[in-house]
Order: structure tokens, then sequence, then C-alpha cells
């Protein structure tokens, strides 16, 4: 029988330090979704200061507007993403 409750101890240990990993999980895959749109963003940048054609500017402004609106939105996480 102290076996059992050995067991069961250490599971319940174990349930605890997953249970304080999780926030440090989900801060770090913000941060990486964070670092990826701001990659992104530079990348379109550049693509918007080498493009000629207008309707391509404008598709490339509107690729960055939607970028601007998701970094933001992770820095407001109140808010529903757009």
């Amino acid at each position: 029988m102290a076996r059992g409750w050995e067991s069961k101890d250490i599971e319940s240990q174990q349930e605890l330090r997953e249970a304080e990993r999780r926030p440090e999980q989900t801060m770090s895959a913000i941060d990486q979704q964070r670092l990826s749109l701001e990659l992104t963003r530079k990348r379109v940048a550049g693509d918007l200061q080498r493009a000629t054609h207008p309707r391509h500017r404008m598709q490339v402004e509107d690729a960055l507007a939607h970028l601007d609106a998701q970094i933001a939105a992770l820095d407001a996480p109140d808010q529903p993403p757009k």
C-alpha cells in the first residue's frame, strides 16, 4: 500500500511541474509568432521598396497593413484577431 501512495505522490509532482511549464511555453509560442511576423514584415517592406507596378505596390501595401494589424493584436491580447 505504501508503494501506491509513492507513485501517486510522484505523479502529482510531475503534474505540478507540467503545470508550471505551460505558461512559459505559451509565452514562448507568442514570442515565436511575433518574431515570425516581424521577419515577414521586414521582407514585405523590402518588397515594397522594390515594387514598381502600381497594382503590385498596392498588394504589398495591403500585406504590410495586415502584418501590422497582426503584430498589434499580439500587443493587445484582449482584442480578437483581425
